[in-house]
């Protein structure tokens, strides 16, 4: 008798400890921390003289947290440039200029770009970086000098050349400084003095190092020296060295691609040295040390087809850059991950046009006060504000719009 009541003991004990173990996840899930966001309606404040944006392509903040975008006036459609016309056709409206600064509270308060003297301007215009110095990248994916809306897939840039073969370097107001490379010079992947549809760059601080996303024809990372242009390394998927030769349809249930494809969208540099890319239309995100050594790799969304899910990334404004941000312009959202694993906490927003909604968000950036930007591609044609409201603990793995809670935004 003692001993089946000994047995019967034993065995609860058991499930009591198994069943401890087995929630154990469930408890360290809702126990995860992530930043929290909320859409500002109100930010940025209307722009002058009637002026619209097209698709825009990029956005940057520099260190007044003044935030800058370029978009593609050639994305616009006729109605939307009727008072540019001969006769005017009507009031409104008219394209903006290619580059537009915005001060923190919302203000227009530069703005320029376009074709000049001494420097090939981009057939159109993509990404938007301010390095450390105050410069102004711009990089660009058209595919010839008249502007065109490029199609996202693998065959476009597949032979021939193309015009958006360079970078430029401007100070802030819009002065050349430098050409990296020159229209429909570019020889491909292993090319070390054009690059070919560059989507992004960023200029590392300790090393004056520019590091490019080359990009919507080039399937690799190149880096330059940022004063001179001189060329010092390139790499491809898992730091091998990139080839071109065209890769068939992304299928999710494939084993992971051995080479980027197109577009090799955006380069992230975090300041422990992690260098974070964009393989957009293979769902992952690639990380390197900064001289080419492959660390790792993850897939974010990895049954999204189409444009792919991994557009832009941010990182957080804590001492430790503990967070990413990935502007995901396919599924509409923006994914919050853990940096040091890159697991996926949480994630906002949802398809539409109405604030804090995302049609194609296509680039994302953060300011001092960790606050977000993002820009929005195709149609969507907008630039928004996420005000950072502090850490809290996850309560939903997708959190939709998220909408201010008080009754203003201020």
């Amino acid at each position: 008798m003692k001993r089946k009541h000994y047995t019967v003991l034993a065995s609860l004990a058991i499930c009591a400890a198994f069943g401890f173990f087995l929630q154990r996840p469930s408890v360290s899930a809702a126990t995860a921390q992530a930043p929290r966001f909320e859409v500002d309606p109100m930010w940025p404040k209307p722009l002058p003289n009637h002026w619209v944006i097209g698709p825009a392509l990029g956005v940057t903040v520099d260190s007044r947290d003044h935030v800058w975008i370029v978009h593609s006036p050639a994305g616009l459609e006729v109605k939307e440039q009727y008072a540019t016309m001969t006769p005017k056709a009507s009031a409104c409206c008219a394209a903006a200029p290619p580059i537009l600064e915005f001060n923190p509270e919302g203000d227009l308060v530069g703005h320029w770009g376009g074709e000049g003297t001494g420097y090939d301007w981009p057939s159109r215009n993509h990404g938007i970086d301010a390095d450390y110095k105050g410069n102004i990248w711009i990089g660009g994916n058209g595919v010839g000098k008249q502007p065109a809306v490029v199609a996202h897939n693998e065959d476009r840039t597949a032979v021939g050349p193309v015009h958006d073969s360079m970078l430029l370097k401007f100070s802030q107001s819009g002065r050349l400084l430098m050409q990296v490379g020159q229209p429909n010079k570019s020889k491909g992947s292993n090319d070390t003095e054009n690059v070919r549809l560059p989507a992004k760059s960023i200029v590392d601080p300790k090393t004056n190092e520019l590091y490019v996303a080359d990009g919507y024809g080039n399937r690799r990372v190149i880096v330059f020296d940022a004063d001179t242009g001189k060329y010092k390394r390139h790499w491809g998927a898992y730091g091998s060295k990139p080839d071109d030769t065209q890769l068939p349809a992304y299928n999710p249930a494939d084993a992971p691609a051995k080479q980027f494809r197109t577009p090799v969208h955006c380069v992230a540099l975090a300041n422990d040295g992690l260098l974070y890319v964009c393989d957009r239309t293979n769902d992952r995100i690639q990380v390197f040390k900064t001289d080419g050594t492959f660390v790792k790799e993850m897939f974010i969304e990895k049954n999204t087809l189409g444009d792919g899910a991994v557009f832009d990334i941010a990182l957080s404004k804590d001492p430790g850059q503990k967070y990413l941000y990935v502007a995901d312009g396919t599924n509409m959202k923006v994914h919050v991950l853990q940096r040091d694993t890159l697991e996926v906490l949480t994630s906002f927003g949802d398809g539409g046009r109405q604030p804090g909604q995302f049609y194609a968000v296509h680039s994302i950036a953060t300011d001092s006060k960790g606050n977000i930007y993002t820009t929005e591609t195709y149609r969507g044609q907008r630039l928004q504000k996420f005000r950072f409201k502090g850490i809290a603990p996850v309560t939903k793995k997708d959190q939709g719009v998220v909408w201010p809670k008080a009754s203003t935004t201020r």
